[in-house]
């Protein structure tokens, strides 16, 4: 609907793809469909194999081989689209091509949804009762011995042992009168300790944003900065596509190589994904300071050939002066994903094991979405008082440079910052689990005996 012929033919405006006939409508509707498709590629990442998981394990043979046409499918329709759809020139077409196709995905996928069985419900829901919980009870006293708590009688789920932290949450665990079937007034111990698990985790999420800020830069302006490059290896005219693939195989390597290290033959320790996070910050930093050298060098090219007004003109400088920025962002790709996906799965409870790559995968999300935030405030801070911003319509006459040490110094702050939460949460948060484990082994030691 956000193409010039339809709306505007309605409207007996316009009916050709002009930008005269791109009107305040076809923007609002454009832009709602970038959010919207954003918003169903991040339930489809994060549900597609948690389902194909559930399929396998209650699927007989039959559905088995259902299943594996399904993922052949998958596979095959995306490439069949990629050939046939650049073919395809008016875009109403190819936009009603790609909604007809998720259109029938929908009804197909909707055909079988009643196979699964959706009563368990989410972990994440006790979050929330055990703050709803906890905020009925806020007049309550908590009691001074955990016993008094309420735990349940589910032997199935996995107990966790009491913690003396953010106590004002052990109130959701208060047994009152007639309280007790309802689930969104009392809560057990194992649920607040959950909870409590996830809340502290919050300020140590906050400090990781940053990345996500700086490795969105190198699908932004990195590659726009090279799309204007000379990209000439001697005779052969390179593709764009080979800095992408020095940046992968920088991030494959450095993951794999931090795995090996991390783990060494058992679980990776407490200290080593801290570490690996440390590590994958000072890989930003030292990418932002080289990205805004090799930007100085490019701008200096730039005004000594006359091209600040010529945007579309070709700069003598090689595109492979991108390269060890590019690598500097594999490596601080691979070795933060992989150290903050083992944070949360170390620090994260039991239940929700499966959420904790998500979890990982949303915090680079966030950062993805505070880099347009940074380039608006760097924008609006660098023009003011009369100043030019930064920030132009062309690479040429903006000052990247600028924007890259800016980021250099924020990413710099945040390894500082990131040093002192771990340092309090490994004395804080750890340390008070250490201290509550005694006791917890001691009470089962007797409950043995007895």
């Amino acid at each position: 609907m956000s193409t010039p012929p339809v709306l505007s033919k309605v409207a007996g405006t316009c009916s050709e793809y002009k930008p005269e006939c791109v009107g305040i409508g076809q923007k609002t509707l454009f832009y709602t469909a970038l959010a919207l498709i954003a918003v169903g590629l991040s339930g489809h990442v994060t549900s597609l194999s948690i389902l194909t998981e559930e399929h396998k394990k209650s699927s007989g043979n039959q559905d088995k081989l259902h299943l594996y046409l399904g993922v052949f499918a998958v596979i095959l329709v995306p490439l069949i689209g990629a050939v046939a759809i650049p073919y395809i020139k008016p875009w109403s077409i190819r936009f009603g091509v790609t909604a007809i196709c998720s259109v029938m995905a929908t009804l197909i996928f909707l055909t079988g949804s009643y196979d699964y069985d959706t009563a368990q419900g989410s972990p994440l829901t006790a979050v929330f009762r055990v703050i709803v919980a906890s905020a009925s009870k806020v007049f309550h006293k908590c009691p001074k011995d955990a016993s008094e708590l309420y735990e349940g009688n589910d032997n199935n789920v996995h107990k966790m042992r009491h913690t003396r932290h953010l106590r004002c949450l052990d109130k959701a665990a208060i047994l009152l009168t007639d309280q007790q079937q309802n689930r969104w007034k009392l809560c057990t111990v194992t649920e607040v300790e959950e909870t409590k698990s996830i809340l502290c985790m919050i300020p140590m999420c906050t400090t990781f944003f940053i990345l996500g800020v700086v490795y969105s830069i190198g699908n932004t302006y990195f590659l726009e900065q090279a799309n204007h490059m000379n990209r000439k290896l001697g005779r052969l005219s390179v593709p764009l596509t080979i800095l992408v693939f020095f940046r992968d195989q920088a991030e494959s390597q450095f993951s794999n190589c931090y795995s090996r290290l991390a783990s060494n033959g058992s679980s990776p320790s407490r200290y080593a994904i801290r570490v690996g996070i440390a590590v994958s910050m000072i890989f930003a930093v030292h990418c932002c300071i080289t990205a805004a050298k090799v930007e100085k060098r490019r701008l200096d090219v730039v005004k000594s050939h006359g091209l600040l007004d010529k945007p579309k003109e070709r700069i003598p400088m090689s595109m492979f002066w991108l390269v060890p920025q590019f690598l500097l962002l594999g490596g601080l790709d691979g070795i933060s994903h992989e150290s903050i996906e083992l944070f949360f799965s170390d620090r994260g409870p039991a239940s929700m094991d499966r959420y904790m790559t998500h979890f990982a995968m949303a915090v680079f999300g966030v950062g993805n979405m505070g880099s347009v935030l940074s380039v608006f405030l760097v924008d609006k801070i660098s023009s003011s008082g009369g100043n030019p911003s930064w920030v132009q319509d062309t690479l040429n006459m903006s000052r990247l440079d600028k924007y890259y040490w800016v980021l250099a110094a924020l990413t710099a702050a945040n390894l500082v910052l990131y040093i002192l939460v771990a340092v309090w949460y490994d004395r804080k948060v750890l340390r008070s689990e250490e201290r509550e484990a005694p006791k917890h082994n001691q009470s089962m030691n007797q409950s043995f005996d007895d």
